[in-house]
């Protein structure tokens, strides 16, 4: 489902604090996840960023396009209860984050996402 969607089914993920653990989870494939746990509901889930494209002006400066909303892909991984049981589950994910495929060590604390 894209982001709005996401939101829309749940007025309660809109309206909560969010915590992310990192933008740049990959799967087999090099593409680049975002991981990020919804407080009011204990979801913890992955947004697929699409590649971005990056512009030059006259000027040269670089500038990113606008993702389209419809392009930002929610993948709910699971729910868990608290921030605190959370992070003991991810323990390590900074630098797991940054290996290849590292959505793998994710799915392996979460078996239930990749079934």
């Amino acid at each position: 489902m894209d982001i709005e969607s996401f939101y829309e089914q749940n007025e309660a993920r809109r309206e909560s604090a969010e915590f992310e653990f990192g933008s740049e989870w990959s799967d087999a494939s090099d593409n680049e996840y975002e991981l990020s746990w919804v407080e009011a509901t204990g979801e913890l889930y992955l947004m697929v960023e699409p590649d971005a494209v990056v512009n030059e002006d006259i000027f040269g400066d670089f500038h990113v396009s606008d993702e389209m909303v419809s392009d930002l892909t929610i993948v709910i991984v699971g729910k868990v209860a608290s921030l605190t049981s959370l992070e003991d589950q991810l323990l390590g994910w900074e630098d797991a984050m940054l290996e290849e495929n590292s959505l793998a060590w994710l799915y392996e604390r979460f078996p239930q996402a990749s079934a």
